[in-house]
């Protein structure tokens, strides 16, 4: 059982929940940019909800099935088709051997998430199935997939095959998809246009008066500079009260870092684990994801919010993650 790679995408990885627990050896974290995503497409195909699924970046792959496959694809919409007919999202797909996959350009977001059932049979390294890139391991030899490569997937399991044969069993010329689909997204335009939660951050108060209510006031643009890494922003510039001397600090994911200059960057996947630049601020768990969809050229803006605020938050979207578990396990 594999996919094979008719043309790459710009940028397609494999990333599952992430490589954590070895900053402190200086390992950083990958894993996929929307967590979310990639978790309601391993739970429509049955599949733990971190295990490892392809991240497309803005333009998509082209994959030929050799086997009958169960898919699911979640996050942003690339328009994905099989001889020419849309692949719907959000729900579970079987798709017949030798069938052809296409992504196109996104048109909402910028990334989406194709899980199969059982997952892809690579190694995991140090935990993880994701693919570092900056250090070149994990995920498929340690890179982005390229035309001809291969990749291995495993055999799915109880749920998987049930789905997958209950699809089949209505009668598909390349694909037959569920009925019903998970209607919890945060990937439309009307959400990815809201505020970006934010608490402050650890020097918050080291900035200027000017500096705080730029930031919560005017909007800022992601710029092209964006990648796994950081979320680089241009806008208003944020100067320090006075020059600061810093220790290195953890750097986790989300945070709002401001380099000499006053550009604002937000820590993404890739981060490096430790950071030396002051934070104005902390992206709520939640909105990471949102974070990630979003493309150079559009505009953010953020809203500050307690911590309180923000685990309640997080508590309210595990409830929905817990009620979509529940559900689909259900559509047996």
């Amino acid at each position: 059982m594999s996919l094979s790679i008719i043309h790459p995408g710009l940028m397609t990885t494999l990333q599952d929940g992430g490589r954590y627990g070895r900053q402190k050896i200086g390992v950083i974290p990958s894993g996929a940019m929307d967590i979310y995503s990639l978790r309601m497409a391993n739970i429509l195909v049955g599949n733990d909800e971190y295990e490892a699924a392809l991240e497309i970046t803005l333009t998509g792959p082209t994959i030929e099935f050799t086997s009958d496959t169960l898919i699911a694809v979640a996050g942003g919409d690339f328009r994905p088709i099989i001889d020419g007919q849309a692949v719907p999202m959000l729900r579970p797909v079987a798709v017949k051997a030798g069938a052809i996959l296409r992504f196109g350009p996104c048109r909402t977001g910028c990334r989406a998430y194709l899980a199969v059932s059982g997952g892809y049979d690579v190694p995991a390294v140090m935990g993880s199935r994701s693919t570092c890139l900056s250090a070149g391991f994990g995920g498929f030899e340690g890179r982005a997939l390229k035309k001809g490569d291969v990749l291995p997937t495993r055999e799915p399991g109880e749920y998987g095959q049930k789905m997958m044969y209950s699809l089949l069993s209505q009668g598909a010329h390349s694909f037959k998809q569920a009925k019903w689909r998970i209607s919890q997204t945060h990937v439309t335009e009307e959400r990815l246009r809201k505020p970006i939660r934010v608490m402050a951050g650890l020097q918050y108060d080291a900035f200027t008066d000017k500096a705080r209510y730029d930031f919560f006031s005017t909007p800022y643009r992601v710029t092209t500079r964006s990648d796994r890494m950081g979320c680089r922003l241009e806008g208003a510039k944020l100067p320090l009260r006075a020059p600061l001397e810093m220790i290195s600090e953890a750097a986790p994911f989300g945070t709002v870092q401001v380099p000499p200059d006053g550009s604002p960057i937000i820590l993404m996947a890739d981060h490096q684990t430790t950071a030396g630049y002051p934070v104005i601020a902390q992206v709520a768990l939640v909105d990471t994801a949102r974070v990630a969809q979003l493309r150079p050229g559009d505009q953010m803006d953020f809203r500050l919010i307690s911590q309180a605020e923000a685990e309640q938050l997080y508590i309210e979207m595990e409830q929905c993650m817990e009620n979509i578990r529940i559900a689909v396990a259900g559509m047996l």
